[in-house]
């Protein structure tokens, strides 16, 4: 089944809010259970797994959009928050510190959640027959 631009900018918005929850809560909330539960947690795993599943479904959708609306902005503003996250999970830590490594997701997960907002937008307002 062909993914529609519609579900891949959807489904990029919810990663990308996904990589906002695990970035911003998984480690208070580990805090709160370390008392409770003994957790074998592999933090970097999750990071490249959310990657690995995020960029081709983020990239599929906004290089469609570009495709049906020849509107090259959203991609670009995805493609910059993509490589915020690839140098947040890859570089992050080592260079910045954890507090830059979780700005440096923040802001890339939104700009990503921003484009594929702005490009799922785009194709509702125009009612074209690729988008659906």
């Amino acid at each position: 089944m062909r993914l529609t631009q519609e579900y891949s900018d959807k489904t990029a918005i919810s990663l990308s809010a996904l990589c906002l929850v695990h970035c911003l809560l998984v480690p208070s909330f580990l805090v709160f259970l370390s008392g409770y539960v003994s957790l074998s947690y592999n933090n970097e795993l999750i990071h490249y797994a959310i990657l690995f599943i995020a960029i081709p479904v983020s990239l599929y959708a906004l290089i469609t959009g570009v495709r049906n609306h020849k509107s090259f902005s959203f991609l670009y503003l995805g493609l910059i928050g993509i490589i915020s996250l690839i140098l947040a999970v890859t570089l992050g830590a080592q260079i910045w510190g954890e507090v830059g490594e979780k700005v440096l997701t923040t802001v890339g997960a939104l700009l990503v959640a921003i484009s594929h907002f702005k490009n799922y937008r785009l194709c509702r307002e125009v009612e074209c027959d690729d988008c659906h």
